[in-house]
């Protein structure tokens, strides 16, 4: 089996979001996404990637993980080099979850459990939103949420405060505007909604512990990027000084970033995401790391349907899997527009697809959608075979 093929679809509707197919010369053709700063991991799909592993065996996951990441690490490969390489891997996934018709979770090693526990991050569309609700009547919003099902959700009400200051000084006065939804919640539901504050690392250490501070009292899930994930001491200080649990970072790419914040002790929870932390495998990878630690992960995934089924086979997977991210104004939208994959919430949960490979299909209609876009790599590729990047300046053909 050879790679024939890299495709990306992009939809103006829906501008963050990449699709990846990666067609063989079986007629099995593999999906893929990542989401965010699309432009520069579109074109390292096509101008790094696509020529490394074009005629490429796509069930070696590992080899050709590797033989990319060997190349793009010589130049720095955190950015959207990995994201890219993320869209990729998932895709190779799916192809072998077609090849062996098997879902992903069983090529994986199969289940610890079937229900994935979920809290819904409140970005809105138009049709169902969310983020307007939370800034309007939050008690609202959390009613609404256990209408669905939805027993958590995820809110950043201190964000707009930063701007002012550049993060350097958060004032009494604006705290307790911030504090307004999630009060709201409490009186609306008590404790029924579990809350998590996301902070967008917009704040320094002393400013974020004054709202630490302030949210003692509300019994909350958890803070998530308290600061920006480079600085791990001062992330640890205020791990120690709050009883909120600190949870971080999606921002850090691969197991070698993940490992100073592992060894350091620096959050009681760790976070990544499968479409930009270099993949599915990657994401085991970390997890098992975590598991060596004692730490539970939470799996990031605010992208489409591609991303979603294999946060769910992850997590089903994964064994110190915290909890799922999902976005309910995604899910209810645009995804049942471009696959026929619907996610369902049940108490807390959501459901796990059955595969082969992640479950998701594209739907026809959205391969004829006047807005999609689509760009092609195909041709035999520059690698003859695989190996190590070796003399980076050598002139002669990768072999």
């Amino acid at each position: 089996m050879k790679i024939t093929a890299i495709e990306t679809l992009q939809w103006a509707a829906y501008p963050r979001l990449m699709v990846v197919r990666v067609y063989t010369d079986t007629g099995i053709v593999g999906l893929g996404e990542t989401v965010d700063k699309i432009p520069g991991a579109k074109g390292a799909l096509h101008g790094t990637i696509a020529p490394l592993v074009l005629g490429q065996d796509p069930l070696d996951i590992e080899g050709l993980w590797r033989f990319v990441m060997d190349n793009i690490m010589y130049h720095g490969y955190a950015g959207a080099e990995t994201r890219a390489l993320s869209a990729f891997e998932v895709a190779l996934w799916d192809i072998m979850g077609k090849v062996y018709n098997a879902p992903l979770y069983h090529l994986l090693g199969g289940r610890t459990r079937t229900r994935i526990p979920t809290y819904n991050t409140c970005i809105g569309t138009p049709e169902v939103p969310d983020y307007d609700a939370w800034h309007t009547d939050a008690g609202a919003l959390a009613r609404s949420l256990l209408d669905d099902g939805i027993h958590a959700l995820k809110i950043w009400p201190f964000d707009p405060f930063s701007e002012s200051s550049f993060g350097q000084y958060i004032s009494a006065a604006d705290i307790e505007k911030g504090l307004t939804p999630v009060r709201q919640i409490r009186e609306a539901v008590g404790d029924a909604v579990e809350i998590g504050i996301e902070c967008h690392f917009r704040w320094n250490r002393a400013s974020i512990e004054r709202i630490a501070r302030a949210l003692e009292p509300y019994n909350i899930l958890f803070l998530e990027d308290v600061l920006p994930a480079v600085y791990a001491d001062e992330i640890k200080l205020v791990a120690g000084r709050t009883s909120i649990p600190i949870i971080g970072s999606e921002l850090l790419m691969t197991r070698w970033q993940l490992r100073e914040w592992m060894e350091k002790h620096v959050a009681p929870i760790l976070m990544t995401d499968p479409v930009w932390n270099g993949g599915i495998a990657e994401t085991r990878k970390i997890a098992a790391m975590a598991e060596a630690y004692g730490l539970p992960l939470v799996l990031h995934n605010v992208a489409g349907p591609i991303c979603h089924a294999a946060c769910m086979h992850l997590g089903a997977h994964i064994p110190n899997r915290y909890i799922v991210e999902s976005v309910r104004a995604f899910y209810k939208t645009y995804f049942p527009v471009l696959s026929a994959f619907s996610p369902v919430v049940k108490d807390g949960h959501l459901n796990v697809p059955d595969g082969p490979g992640l479950g998701v299909k594209l739907n026809p209609a959205a391969l004829e959608r006047p807005d999609l876009v689509r760009q092609i790599s195909e041709g035999e590729g520059l690698a003859k075979g695989r190996r190590a990047m070796g003399d980076h300046w050598a002139v002669e053909e990768i072999r």
